[in-house]
């Protein structure tokens, strides 16, 4: 019954968000586009998954296991009865080394250097602005990169992004999905992003048939465990 209530709560969700998504989309279409980091550093062969260290609550459907995967790789595995069934990928990405996210401070207000108290209420609405800035830079660079690809056959549709916590951090939830002109889901992407004052985190997971890691294989079982996946990103040890 569990299974069933979130499966469907997962369609009718997707059914829902295309409504507002073209508004949305517009408006990071403005944004300038900025790449994105994608990879923060290889995994060292001497350091534990960091999974290991942050994950708090493994929440979880009947019958499914949550745990950091085996090696070093930053990977969450999901499964079910010995079978793997997706994975929630994290990247930790120094602010020192990035140089996008300091403009995206600059642009809220918060000069980059300054020592300053991210997690008081004096700078929350700061920070989050910049998250904002750097949600609206990631949509506009994957939208543009997709249709590259795609054409007019997949349209994408944003979910505006939600103000949550992470940990004991402010952060933001975002995702967007690729919807076949037929009908039905080509992908969809789920992420959580939040800022320490040092380090930028960026938790995603998704069904996506192109990507290798960070994601789940079947749409229903991303569709189930994503109310689960919004438990187990509130309870992490962050900072």
């Amino acid at each position: 019954m569990l299974r069933l209530y979130h499966l469907l709560l997962g369609s009718i969700l997707l059914v829902l968000t295309p409504l507002g998504a073209k508004f949305v989309l517009s408006q990071f279409s403005a944004t300038k586009i900025a790449k994105p980091p994608t990879v923060a550093k290889l995994p060292n062969p001497s350091e534990a998954n960091i999974w290991q260290k942050i994950l708090g609550n493994a929440a979880a459907p009947t019958n499914w296991q949550v745990a950091a995967c085996k090696g070093n790789a930053p990977l969450l595995c999901v499964s079910s009865k010995g079978e793997l069934l997706g994975t929630v990928e994290i990247g930790v990405y120094p602010l020192a080394n990035n140089q996008d996210f300091q403009k995206n401070l600059l642009a809220a207000g918060i000069p980059p250097g300054n020592k300053v108290d991210y997690q008081s209420s004096k700078y929350q609405t700061q920070v989050l602005a910049a998250l904002k800035i750097w949600v609206a830079d990631y949509y506009a660079t994957f939208v543009k990169d997709r249709q590259g690809g795609y054409g007019k056959e997949i349209t994408f549709s944003a979910y505006p992004a939600q103000a949550v916590s992470i940990g004991k951090l402010q952060g933001l939830r975002y995702g967007f999905a690729g919807l076949k002109q037929q009908g039905g889901v080509q992908e969809q992407h789920i992420g959580h992003v939040a800022f320490d004052g040092t380090k930028l985190y960026v938790i995603t997971t998704a069904f996506d048939p192109g990507s290798q890691t960070g994601k789940f294989e079947k749409l229903e079982n991303l569709a189930i465990f994503q109310p689960y996946l919004y438990a187990i990103a509130a309870d992490l040890r962050l900072p």
